[in-house]
């Protein structure tokens, strides 16, 4: 299995693997037992636990890493913020989630915010002091952002927002959120503080994932002013279709590490378990298994990563990004499940980690857009044709 590895990491450059290794060697030592200790506990970190867990990871760029280095950010490509974020997944996939909604906040706060927005949230995000929920989904709204039902008044210089919104990664720790709202009759992003809009959370239970916070929001008249209007009112829409073809890889990024983390324990367990006097990764059927489980993970990395490397580029891939998500969160279910398979009875007990692996992986293909959307994007794109 190490020779397969080393064999897939001999692409990346002598900085990237040394990245990684130093990288590896901390998220093992800190956050493996955390990782186990908040699936036995069936909740994730409280917020002063998060901010400093965010410190943690940003020693290597990974809350920062998606902005310049001009702008206060460490400025690392994607490729190379891809494979320490994979990495992070495959020891930690809840707090992937959470870095990967953090991380994308500091994006957004610098791509669309003004001076005074930066100075008042991006500053804080970078130093993992605030941490921010980005709120685009409601009860009867999905992936079509534009039939958002929550609305914004404007009175004066105030902005009164009213709503719910669902399945919000970081909600309950949250001291700001950016929300998708209906602002002039157009589809806006508007900043709403915790302490002044004093919006409420509530935790869902989730069958995988329970280290990560999902939350509903209630927005009930939750002020806020015209300054905290992100980007271009009325322009919400755009805005949230250029985070989703980002967000989209790294959602399928942390499948891969999901599935990374299923493979390896299948591999181990079929060198170790007899049966029929000898190893059963010593049968044709297993090994069959296993060489699926392992071609199928090195096309959905190579299908991210060639996101990664578009969006570095700075062309539309929103088709490469739908193919990335689809295919990754796809194949990380038929991998875990695989995983979960070689091990037999024991896969289905919690005294073996593929039991989470596959109930983590199952989620995957719903968020950021179902695989149903994802092919309905790609379908599009092909056809100009709109089904939906």
């Amino acid at each position: 299995m190490e020779n397969v590895i080393a064999a897939a990491q001999a692409i990346y450059t002598d900085e990237q693997r040394m990245l990684l290794e130093n990288f590896r060697k901390m998220a093992e030592a800190e956050f493996a037992p955390l990782a186990e200790k908040y699936e036995n506990l069936g909740h994730p970190p409280d917020a002063k636990t998060l901010k400093s867990l965010f410190a943690k990871v940003e020693e290597f760029g990974l809350i920062s890493g998606l902005i310049p280095e001009e702008d206060g950010g460490a400025g690392i490509d994607r490729m190379t913020y891809g494979i320490l974020y994979e990495e992070l997944a495959r020891i930690w996939a809840d707090l992937a989630i959470a870095v990967l909604i953090q991380g994308h906040a500091v994006f957004a706060v610098n791509l669309l915010g003004d001076a005074a927005q930066k100075e008042a949230y991006l500053k804080p995000l970078l130093r993992s002091e605030r941490i921010c929920a980005t709120c685009i989904s409601e009860p009867e709204v999905g992936s079509n952002v534009r039939e958002v039902k929550t609305r914004a008044e404007r009175k004066g210089d105030k902005i009164f927002v009213t709503g719910q919104k669902l399945w919000i990664s970081n909600g309950a720790q949250s001291d700001f959120a950016i929300v998708v709202c209906n602002l002039d009759d157009g589809v806006s992003m508007v900043i709403v503080d915790r302490d002044t809009g004093k919006y409420e959370s509530r935790e869902l239970r989730k069958m995988g994932l329970v280290g990560a916070s999902t939350c509903e929001l209630f927005f009930d008249r939750a002020e806020t002013t015209v300054e905290h209007v992100l980007g271009n009112a009325g322009g919400g829409l755009f805005q949230t279709l250029k985070l989703f073809e980002s967000a989209r890889v790294f959602v399928g990024l942390t499948s891969i590490g999901i599935a990374q983390a299923a493979l390896e324990c299948a591999v181990k367990y079929a060198q170790e378990r007899e049966q029929h006097g000898k190893p059963i990764g010593g049968h044709q059927l297993i090994q069959g298994y296993l060489a699926d489980m392992a071609t199928h993970l090195d096309a959905a990395r190579l299908l991210c990563q060639r996101g990664l490397q578009l969006l570095d580029l700075g062309v539309r891939c929103d088709t490469q990004t739908s193919m990335a998500k689809w295919y990754a969160t796809e194949m990380a279910v038929e991998i875990a499940g695989k995983a979960v398979q070689i091990h037999g009875g024991n896969g289905i007990t919690k005294e073996f980690p593929v039991e989470r692996h596959f109930r983590n992986a199952k989620i995957m293909p719903i968020p950021d857009g179902t695989t149903e959307i994802q092919k309905l994007v790609i379908g599009r794109n092909l056809t100009g044709l709109n089904a939906f």
